[in-house]
C-alpha cells in the first residue's frame, strides 16, 4: 500500500509540476491571451481536472504492472490487438451512422441492433487493452529513449506516460498585419463546427485579429494528451514527440518556450525531429513489420534522345503551400492586408480542388503551422530558426547530444553560435 501512495505522489507532483507548462501552447502575450479569454472561458478545457483523473487511472496501471510479466511478442500481439480494435470501432461506428442518416430506413434503432451491440462488445475490450496498450508503448519508447542516453540510470526523466484522450481544440490568435502566434487557447473537445465558426468570427471582429480553431495530435501535459488513432507508426512518433516536451520542459528550451515564436519554433522543431526518429526506433525494433518500404531511386535513361516525356508532377502540397506563405509574408509586409487575405482564399479554394480539405486558410494557419519545421518548406516560409535547428542535428554525433546541446538554447542567437 505504501509503494502505492509513493507512486500516486510521485505522478501528481510530475502532473501538477508540467500541467503548468502546456508545451503547445506559446503565450508571447499574456495581456493579448487575457483579453481574448474574454469569448473563451466558457468553452476552455480543464487541464488540472483531467491531469489528476488520469494519474489516477494511470497509478492503477502502475501497480498492477502486468506488461512486466509479458515477454515481447505478448506485448506486441496486446498492442495490434488493441489497433484492430479500433479499426472495428471506426467501422461499426460508420455503419451505426450510416443506418441512422439513410432516410429509406423506417426503424433504424432496429436494424442498428446488431451493431449497437457490437459496439457495445468492442468499448468493453477496448476498456480493458487500451490501458494496457498504453503501458507496453511507454516502456517501448522508454527503452529506446535510454538507449539513446536521454535519461538518468537508464531511466528517461520524466517517466514516459501518456493517455489516448479526446483531444481539446486551439484556438490561434494571429495579429492581421504580420503572422505572428500570440495566443493560443485550448478549447473543449466537443465543439460543434458552427460553435467554432461563431467563436472564430467573434474574436475576428471584436479585436481585429485573424483566429482559428485547429485540432492537434497531442499536448505536452502530464501525462502527455494524444489522439486517438488507428497507426501504430504515428501514435509512436507522436508519444516520443510530446514527451520530449516533456524533456525540454525541465530544460531552459522548454521553459522558455512561450517567450519568443523563434523559441517556439525550436521547440517544436526538436520534438518534431526527435519524435520522428525515436517512432520510427520504436517501429524498427519492436514491430519491423510496419516499416515503410525503402525509396527506390527512379532509373534514368542515360540517353536523353531515348527517354520517354515525363508526365507533369502531381499537385505539391509543400511546394504550394510554402509559395503561398511567400506571397502572403510580401503583401503583408507592403500593408496590404485585405489583399493578403483574399489571396490566401484563393490559394485555400486551389487546395480543395487538389483534395485537400482547409476550412480556413488565413495568418493565424500560417502561425500555427508554420512552427513545425522539421523539413524546408511548406507553411513555415523563409524560415532560418527551422534551418538552424536542422542544422545543428545535422552536426550532431548522435540524437542524444543534439538533445543535450538545444536543451539550453535560450534564444535564437544562441542556436545561430551553436550552429556556427
Amino acid at each position: 500500500m505504501w509503494n502505492l501512495f509513493k507512486i500516486i505522489g510521485r505522478n501528481v507532483i510530475w502532473g501538477l509540476m508540467l500541467v503548468l507548462i502546456v508545451s503547445n501552447s506559446g503565450i508571447p502575450s499574456l495581456k493579448l491571451r487575457e483579453i481574448v479569454r474574454v469569448e473563451t472561458r466558457w468553452v476552455e478545457f480543464d487541464y488540472v481536472s483531467w491531469t489528476l483523473e488520469t494519474i489516477w487511472q494511470k497509478t492503477a496501471q502502475i501497480s498492477l504492472g502486468t506488461q512486466r510479466y509479458m515477454d515481447e511478442t505478448q506485448q506486441a500481439v496486446v498492442v495490434r490487438r488493441y489497433f484492430e480494435l479500433i479499426n472495428d470501432q471506426r467501422q461499426v461506428r460508420d455503419t451505426i451512422n450510416n443506418i441512422y442518416a439513410d432516410p429509406s430506413v423506417t426503424n433504424p434503432q432496429v436494424q442498428a441492433e446488431l451493431y449497437l451491440a457490437q459496439q457495445r462488445l468492442i468499448q468493453n475490450e477496448l476498456e480493458h487493452v487500451s490501458l494496457l496498450a498504453e503501458a507496453i508503448l511507454q516502456h517501448q519508447v522508454s527503452f529506446v529513449a535510454s538507449a539513446n542516453q536521454l535519461g538518468f540510470i537508464h531511466q528517461p526523466v520524466p517517466p514516459v506516460q501518456y493517455h489516448t484522450t479526446s483531444m481539446p481544440y486551439a484556438l490561434i490568435v494571429s495579429p492581421r498585419d504580420i503572422i505572428r502566434q500570440d495566443a493560443d487557447i485550448s478549447l473543449l473537445p466537443d465543439l460543434s463546427l458552427d460553435q467554432i465558426v461563431a467563436l472564430e468570427k467573434q474574436v475576428e471582429t471584436t479585436l481585429n485579429l485573424s483566429a482559428l480553431v485547429v485540432p492537434i495530435g497531442g499536448v505536452g501535459v502530464y501525462p502527455t494528451m494524444v489522439m486517438e488513432t488507428s497507426s501504430l507508426n504515428w501514435l509512436s512518433e507522436v508519444v516520443a514527440h510530446e514527451w520530449i516536451h516533456n524533456f525540454l520542459t525541465l530544460r531552459p528550451l522548454g521553459m522558455l518556450y512561450g517567450q519568443s515564436s523563434e523559441l517556439r519554433t525550436i521547440n517544436e522543431t526538436t520534438a518534431s525531429i526527435a519524435g520522428k526518429e525515436l517512432g520510427y526506433s520504436v517501429i524498427e525494433l519492436f514491430y519491423p513489420s510496419l516499416l515503410p518500404p525503402p525509396i527506390e531511386e527512379s532509373e534514368t535513361e542515360s540517353n536523353d534522345e531515348m527517354a520517354t516525356p515525363q508526365e507533369p508532377p502531381a499537385f505539391d502540397f509543400r511546394a504550394e503551400m510554402h509559395e503561398t506563405r511567400l506571397t502572403a509574408d510580401a503583401l503583408l509586409e507592403e500593408e496590404k492586408i485585405e489583399d493578403a487575405e483574399a489571396y490566401m482564399e484563393q490559394r485555400r479554394q486551389l487546395f480543395v480542388e487538389n483534395g485537400y480539405k482547409i476550412r480556413r486558410l488565413n495568418q493565424a494557419y500560417f502561425a500555427f503551422h508554420g512552427a513545425y519545421a522539421d523539413q524546408p518548406g511548406g507553411a513555415a516560409g523563409v524560415d532560418p530558426v527551422g534551418e538552424a535547428v536542422r542544422s545543428l542535428r545535422a552536426q550532431s554525433s548522435g540524437l542524444d547530444a543534439f538533445l543535450k546541446r538545444i536543451a539550453w538554447v535560450t534564444s535564437f542567437e544562441r542556436l545561430q553560435q551553436l550552429v556556427n
